[in-house]
């Protein structure tokens, strides 16, 4: 079974640079790697801020190895988390000029640290930049979307879409290593963590998936979790 420090080990030693995001035409990696250069690099450890909840949104930040989340806490105390970032993935998007959740690292992880008037002032000049900036700005707004429309669906539903984004944007082929615990992903799907539990429990009953570690999730037929979300 991997261990919690082996885990984290594997997840933190994964470095954006190797291998182009999918989805994004080699000049706008070329313009992000170019804009990464101008950055700081940061490392955090485990549940440690990286900023905070109403702070100025003067920076971007793009997470080079480990996992990063936002989230904010209810005034009942409950805590929801609003997105998880993987290597590659930038964050600190806003469209005012305050953090409106804050962040957090999920594991131990080096961040690049990007002051926004920067980057801004280099998509004023660089096409590639701009539509790399623009990019981020609209899978940002449409991942936001996707979640709160994961959070008027089923028990069942939430789960099984979250595992099919996570395998998705980690890029595997038949399994998931999850950086994140579960009660971040009940936190996240606005679930019980015991629900969590629950199913997927059931989805390996149902010979769906297969649990050989509590992070690790094999997935054996996609099929069956992507019916529960059609």
């Amino acid at each position: 079974m991997l261990t919690e420090t082996a885990f984290e080990s594997r997840w933190s030693g994964r470095e954006s640079g190797q291998a182009t995001r999918k989805g994004f035409p080699a000049a706008c990696n070329d313009s992000m790697r170019s804009i990464e250069l101008i950055g700081a690099s940061m490392s955090f450890r485990r549940n440690a801020e990286i900023y905070g909840e109403r702070e100025p949104a003067d920076y971007l930040y793009k997470v080079v190895s480990g996992a990063a989340r936002t989230c904010k806490v209810r005034l009942d105390g409950r805590r929801q988390i609003g997105a998880f970032y993987l290597p590659g993935d930038i964050f600190g998007l806003e469209t005012g000029d305050e953090h409106t959740l804050s962040a957090e690292a999920v594991i131990p992880s080096k961040i690049v640290v990007i002051k926004r008037a920067t980057v801004i002032s280099l998509a004023g000049r660089d096409i590639d930049a701009a539509h790399q900036l623009w990019t981020l700005t609209t899978r940002e707004l449409r991942r936001t979307q996707n979640h709160l429309l994961f959070l008027n669906k089923t028990a069942p539903e939430r789960v099984a879409g979250f595992l099919l984004e996570m395998a998705e944007r980690a890029e595997f082929e038949g399994e998931i290593e999850l950086p994140m615990p579960r009660q971040d992903i009940a936190d996240y799907l606005g679930l019980s963590i015991e629900t969590v539990s629950r199913m997927l429990r059931q989805f390996e009953n149902a010979s769906a998936i297969a649990l050989p570690a509590p992070r690790r999730i094999v997935l054996r037929k996609r099929a069956v979790l992507k019916g529960l979300i059609a």
